[in-house]
C-alpha cells in the first residue's frame, strides 16, 4: 500500500507520532489509495516555524520572480492534467470530465496570479503639503493558514494559495482528511516549479489537532477557510482572540428561480447542471428551484425525467454523468434528508434511494415537489444531489422565498424578460448572481463570496479582490522640500 508524507521545511516527513490515516476511493471502497500522516501538534508547530523562517526571503523576492514560479506550476498542472484528473476522481468521486475541468481551472488560477506579480503595487496620492510625496505600498500579511474542503481538492487550495504566494506570504496548508492525495500532488507540482523551502508546508490530519493548532497560533497572520458554518464559526471565534485576520466561505442553499416565460428545456438543463453536477457537492449547488405556478407542473415533470435518466457510477467510466457521494457519512446524510423531506410532506418525484452500483457510496439524483419554504430540506444545506421545487405566485413571491433563508451565496433566474431579470439581480440577497446560467460555475478573475451565513462578510476571494485579504497597506510620507 502506498504511503505518503507531509511536506515541512522543504522535506517530506512522517508524523512525529508515526500514526497514519487511510484513504479510500468512494466509488470503489476496496480501492485503497494509500496512507497519510496524522500530524501532531508538534508537527504543525514545526510547519509554522518553517513558514515564519521562509517569510522574509519570500516576501522580499521581486513579485515578478514569485510569479515566474507560479507560472511554471501552471505549466506542470497543464502537462499532467489527465494524470491529476484521474487521481482526483479516484479520491473524491466526481466524474473525470468534472475533475479535468477542476485541474484546468487550477492551472489557469496559477497563470492569472503569476501575472499579478507584474501588477502588484500601491498608490501615489496628492499631498496637502508642499514638498511632500505621499504614497501607499502593499506588503505581505505574513504566514497564512489554509484550511480547505474535500469537494474541490485542487481548485480551492489553488485559489487560496496562488494569491497568498504572489503577494509574498508563506503558507501552512491543511487539506480535508478525505482528500490528502490531491494535496500531495499539488505540493509536488509547486516543489518541482522551484518553490523555496518553507514557503508552502503541508500537514495532513484531523481538524481537532491540525486545524485548532493553526487557528489558535499567534504566529499565524491570517486564516482562509472553506467549509461548514459550524466549523467556520468556531474558527472565527478562536482566531479573533489573537486578532488574526479571517476569511470564511461557509456554504449555501442556493435558489434558481424559473419564471413562467422561461424555456422549460433550458431551465431543466440549468437545474440539472447546478443541482446534480458534482453530485450536488458544491457550496454553490442548486438545492431549491422556485418555479412560477404557470410553469411548475411542466418543469416538475421534465426535471423528474431528466433526473431518472442520469447515469450514476464510477467517474472514471465512460458515459457516467454523476459520481458517488464522497463518503459513507455524506451518503447517509443525503438519505437522512430524503427521509426528512418525506416526513415533512414534500412529494418525492424521483430518486431518494441508494443507487445500485456495488462497492461505492452512490445515491440517486433526487427531486421533491411541493416543498414549503419552512421545511428543513428548504432551509438546511444537504450537500448532495437533492433538488426541492418550491412554487411561487410571481417574481415578488419567488424573491421573498429565495431570500427567506440564512444563506446568501449564489442564486440564478431563468427568464426571457429583461426587466424581471434585472429586478432579480437588484433584489436577490446573494453574493453571486446568475441570469440564465446555473448557480455553479465561477469566473476566476471575479470576486467570490456570499452574504449572511455564507461568509464572514469581510474579504472576497479570487480576482484582484484577493489582495485585500492577503496584504496589508502601509502609508508613506516623504518630506523633500
Amino acid at each position: 500500500m502506498p504511503h505518503f508524507k507531509n511536506y515541512i521545511a522543504g522535506e517530506w516527513v512522517d508524523s512525529s507520532s508515526g500514526e497514519t490515516m487511510e484513504n479510500r476511493n468512494p466509488a470503489d471502497t476496496d480501492d485503497v489509495i494509500g496512507t497519510f500522516p496524522a500530524a501532531t501538534k508538534a508537527d504543525v508547530e514545526r510547519a509554522i516555524d518553517a513558514a515564519n523562517e521562509a517569510l522574509p526571503g519570500w516576501a522580499n523576492m521581486p513579485p515578478p520572480a514569485r510569479g515566474a514560479i507560479l507560472d511554471k506550476a501552471s505549466a506542470i498542472l497543464d502537462a499532467r492534467q489527465d494524470e491529476l484528473a484521474r487521481a482526483l476522481t479516484r479520491e473524491e468521486g466526481k466524474t473525470f470530465a468534472e475533475a479535468k475541468g477542476e485541474v484546468l481551472r487550477a492551472r489557469d488560477i496559477f497563470k492569472y496570479y503569476a501575472g499579478e506579480g507584474w501588477r502588484m503595487g500601491g498608490q501615489v496620492l496628492p499631498s496637502n503639503i508642499t514638498g511632500e510625496l505621499l504614497y501607499t505600498r502593499r506588503e505581505a500579511l505574513g504566514v497564512i493558514a489554509l484550511v480547505t474542503p474535500w469537494n474541490f481538492p485542487i481548485a480551492i487550495p489553488v485559489w487560496k494559495m496562488a494569491p497568498a504566494l504572489i503577494y509574498g506570504n508563506t503558507v501552512v496548508f491543511k487539506p480535508a482528511s478525505l482528500v490528502p492525495y490531491s494535496a500531495v500532488l499539488l505540493v509536488e507540482a509547486l516543489v518541482e516549479a522551484g518553490l523555496p523551502k518553507g514557503v508552502v508546508n503541508l500537514v495532513t490530519g484531523s481538524g481537532r489537532t491540525v486545524g485548532d493548532t493553526l487557528v489558535g497560533s499567534k504566529r499565524i497572520a491570517g486564516v482562509s477557510f472553506t467549509g461548514s458554518v459550524s466549523v467556520g464559526m468556531g474558527i472565527y471565534e478562536k482566531a479573533m482572540k489573537n486578532l488574526t485576520r479571517v476569511q470564511l466561505e461557509m456554504g449555501g442553499k442556493n435558489p434558481t428561480i424559473v419564471l413562467k416565460d422561461a424555456d422549460i428545456s433550458k431551465a431543466v438543463n440549468i437545474a440539472v447542471a447546478g443541482g446534480f453536477g458534482l453530485t450536488g457537492q458544491a457550496c454553490t449547488a442548486t438545492s431549491r428551484v422556485i418555479v412560477e405556478e404557470g410553469a411548475a407542473d411542466a418543469f416538475a415533470a421534465a426535471l423528474t425525467e431528466a433526473a431518472r435518466n442520469l447515469k450514476v457510477g464510477n467517474g472514471l467510466e465512460s458515459g457516467v454523468q454523476m459520481g458517488p457521494a464522497v463518503s459513507e457519512d455524506q451518503l447517509q446524510t443525503d438519505l437522512d434528508y430524503v427521509a426528512v423531506g418525506q416526513q415533512e410532506g414534500a412529494k418525492l418525484l424521483a430518486g431518494g434511494e441508494q443507487a445500485g452500483a456495488n462497492g461505492g457510496y452512490y445515491v440517486q439524483p433526487t427531486v421533491f415537489d411541493h416543498v414549503e419554504p419552512q421545511m428543513r430540506i428548504a432551509q438546511e444545506e444537504i450537500f448532495g444531489p437533492v433538488i426541492g421545487i418550491i412554487r411561487a405566485r410571481n417574481l415578488d413571491d419567488a424573491l421573498e422565498k429565495a431570500n427567506g433563508i440564512g444563506f446568501g451565496l449564489s442564486a440564478s433566474i431563468v427568464t426571457n424578460d429583461l426587466q424581471q431579470a434585472f429586478q432579480f439581480a437588484n433584489r436577490i440577497e446573494a453574493g453571486v448572481v446568475k441570469i440564465n446560467e446555473p448557480t455553479t460555475g465561477l469566473a476566476l478573475q471575479a470576486p467570490f463570496g456570499g452574504f449572511k451565513n455564507s461568509s464572514a462578510n469581510t474579504f472576497k476571494e479570487q480576482g484582484q479582490a484577493a489582495i485585500e485579504f492577503y496584504t496589508r497597506t502601509k502609508t508613506v510620507y516623504v518630506g523633500h522640500g
